[in-house]
């Protein structure tokens, strides 16, 4: 087995569209129109699981958006380039919580997407 997907509740898929594809270059691997929703799913540019761009279509499901894991990081980019992603979803509008840091298991820094998401930009030591 392997994780395939997460699902992420967003406002509209128009929003998240802009951000994960139009802003962060992410790629939809999937659209497909199922006449009350579409399942969109995206991807990050060089792989990794689907994120499944689930619409809140009630309240309860719009008091979750930026809060599915309570406040904490809970989705994790990992690169083999820290600076150039960094410096790249800086130009794009990407807010930082944080400046990068050095940690033991490699160079970190945490940011939100547009909807209160908190994730890590990772680069994992090689050793």
């Amino acid at each position: 087995m392997r994780l395939a997907a997460v699902s992420l509740v967003v406002p509209d898929y128009a929003a998240g569209l802009a951000f994960y594809v139009g802003k962060l270059g992410f790629r939809v691997t999937a659209d497909i129109d199922q006449g009350h929703k579409r399942r969109i799913t995206v991807q990050a540019p060089n792989g990794g699981a689907d994120i499944v761009l689930a619409r809140a279509e009630n309240a309860a499901q719009r008091a979750v958006i930026g809060a599915q894991a309570g406040g904490r990081v809970w989705l994790f980019l990992q690169t083999d380039d820290f600076a150039r992603d960094h410096a790249r979803m800086l130009a794009a509008g990407v807010v930082f919580e944080e400046a990068p840091r050095i940690e033991t298991y490699g160079i970190v820094a945490v940011w939100r997407d547009p909807f209160g998401n908190r994730w890590d930009l990772l680069q994992r030591n090689m050793t």
